[in-house]
């Protein structure tokens, strides 16, 4: 990532519009206020050498197709929502510090929405960054992410529960009157096996790129950032995303190789944005209007179990034919399930309790949620079997949603191949606004 500029004014869709004005030295929320920053910025620019042999035209090409995928991290909602999903996640839970205040928390949010806004346009953290500094002195950017485009990076940030008031009652910031009423620990699911350690916090961080290592560089430099005031609780890394958000965007597959996501809300569907995903002027707290929550559940998939199914009954678990995606009442992917069709034999053609059918807004009140989870592998077990499975993250105008949702899939015949062992809920603040920081209006 280069260093020399800052973000600038962009256009509506949040791609670079103008060449940004180099930046103040140093990273502090000073700089940030002092800004004159708009709601786009400028990407890289990465050029190809003329003559260049056909390989390195053709890579030097991709870089310049990254390069030029910056998103703005000013707006009316925060990016990385209804952003088109990248391949890579880097997700951060944070705890605050001991004997940390309520100026402790917003200086570390203005902190963090400064470097946010410079390293989502392929910039390093500060204007001096990684090299610019003074020798003798740690670099405010670790520097690994030297030389690499934006790659599509955004940066989400979200406050738990526990940051608006501790589970022993505590106030540690003044804010137990400004929390969302909707804002509480999910409640326990049939099914779960959570591990505390990886549940929970008091803030969290979605960093989402087309780079594995640009979303690593983003969650380790806001850490470092963070020293003194916040730490890291539990972190996931996700790759192969398990959802879409764009019509442009293929159908992924999961784990479990059935493609995954396919009724997900779109960007372009902003009456059920609207009515689904975004938090509205009416609703409680008027601070977070423009905002969302966030469920996030890291949940294992018995992998080796689902592989001696038989395809058959992988299909009627899910209710999906697992070549096509296509529902097993017929059509294509995109087809509408019909749940009064039937089989030769007269039994339904989708089973009752499969995946499709439980899930679907049917039978849960007309609700649905976005989903942006993605698949996971950290190494193995104990018993020598994949660790692995998928890091759910869907965002909803209101936790009841989910609640219900997740209460339908009680009986899902897929619950005998998966186990839910991490959790989490975060309310997600609408965008900043330039020259501001993630989250102001709470403390306005």
């Amino acid at each position: 990532m280069t260093t020399s500029s800052d973000p600038s004014t962009g256009s509506a869709d949040g791609r670079p519009a103008a060449e940004p004005a180099d930046a103040p030295a140093g990273l502090s929320r000073r700089g940030l206020l002092g800004l004159a920053i708009g709601a786009g910025a400028a990407g890289v620019a990465i050029g190809a050498g003329a003559g260049a042999a056909a390989g390195v035209a053709v890579g030097r090409a991709r870089e310049r197709d990254a390069a030029a995928t910056p998103y703005a991290y000013f707006g009316a909602h925060q990016a990385g929502i209804t952003t088109p999903v990248q391949d890579h996640l880097h997700f951060a839970s944070f705890d605050m510090m001991a004997r940390t205040g309520r100026d402790d928390l917003v200086s570390l949010l203005q902190d963090w929405s400064y470097a946010a806004s410079r390293m989502t346009q392929g910039l390093d953290v500060s204007a001096t960054g990684a090299v610019g500094g003074s020798p003798e002195a740690p670099p405010d950017d670790t520097g690994e992410a030297q030389g690499l485009a934006a790659s599509g990076l955004t940066i989400t940030f979200g406050f738990g529960p526990t940051l608006f008031q501790t589970a022993d009652g505590e106030d540690r910031y003044g804010l137990a009157a400004r929390r969302p009423p909707a804002l509480e620990r999910l409640p326990a699911f049939l099914g779960d096996d959570l591990d505390p350690g990886a549940s929970g916090g008091d803030l969290c961080i979605q960093a989402c790129a087309d780079d594995p290592q640009v979303a690593v560089h983003a969650i380790r430099n806001l850490s470092r950032i963070a020293f003194g005031r916040s730490r890291l609780r539990w972190s996931q890394l996700g790759f192969g995303r398990t959802s879409r958000t764009t019509a442009a965007q293929a159908t992924p597959r999961n784990l479990f190789g059935f493609k995954d996501g396919t009724a997900n809300i779109l960007a372009s569907d902003t009456a059920a944005l609207d009515d689904h995903v975004w938090v509205a002027g009416s609703d409680e707290p008027a601070w977070l209007a423009g905002g969302s929550y966030l469920v996030a559940r890291k949940i294992a998939m018995l992998i080796e179990t689902w592989d001696r199914v038989r395809l058959a009954e992988q299909d009627r678990i899910i209710g999906r034919d697992k070549g096509e995606g296509a529902p097993l009442s017929g059509g294509d992917e995109f087809t509408e399930p019909d749940f009064s069709a039937t089989d030769a034999a007269g039994s339904p053609a989708i089973d009752p309790a499969s995946h499709v059918r439980l899930a679907h807004p049917d039978g849960n009140g007309g609700i649905r949620i976005l989903r942006r989870g993605y698949n996971y592998v950290d190494g193995n077990t104990d018993l020598g079997r994949l660790d692995a499975g998928l890091f759910f993250l869907s965002y909803q105008r209101a936790p009841e949603q989910f609640v219900t949702l997740q209460r339908a899939l009680s009986t899902d015949l897929m619950a005998e191949y998966i186990r839910h062992i991490g959790s989490g809920i975060w309310a997600i603040p609408p965008g900043a606004e330039p020259g501001s920081y993630v989250g102001a209006p709470l403390f306005a």
